[in-house]
């Protein structure tokens, strides 16, 4: 694609731009800001709906008990428990174990506060999922 043929349709998040890359007129590859490409945007857009439909049934199954604050942060970071073991340095089992609501409220300070500060949440806020605010979707004033 040419420099001048990047896509320049509304972007999904605002306004900002991401970067693509195009030739420009010696023939060389650039790095050229686009506000975005419609049907990139409406098919973005559709995802993170899906992606919030699936924290939004998280947040619900931990209000119940079903599973631990800990599931709701870890969708909220699009995580897996494999993910998550890995970035804290456990072993997978240990993080399926604490997605356990019984389980989780058993656990050590330092542990949470390991756990909260790879999350970006305090402790509090790891424990209660009230004090968290519930992630936008990019794209949302498209509506």
């Amino acid at each position: 694609m040419r420099k001048e043929e990047v896509p320049q349709d509304r972007g999904i998040a605002g306004g900002l731009k991401e970067v693509a890359y195009a030739v420009d007129e010696n023939g060389r590859y650039v790095k050229v800001a686009s506000a975005g490409w419609e049907p990139k945007n409406i098919s973005n857009y559709q995802a993170w709906e899906i992606i919030a439909g699936e924290i939004a049934a998280t947040r619900r199954k931990v209000e119940k008990g079903e599973l631990s604050p800990l599931a709701y942060h870890m969708a909220r970071n699009l995580m897996d428990d494999a993910l998550l073991a890995q970035y804290m340095g456990i072993m997978r089992w240990r993080v399926r174990r604490h997605l356990k609501a019984k389980i989780f409220k058993k656990l050590g300070n330092d542990l949470l506060e390991r756990y909260a500060s790879l999350l970006k949440v305090t402790v509090a806020q790891l424990r209660d999922i009230d004090l968290v605010d519930d992630p936008e979707i990019p794209g949302r004033d498209r509506e």
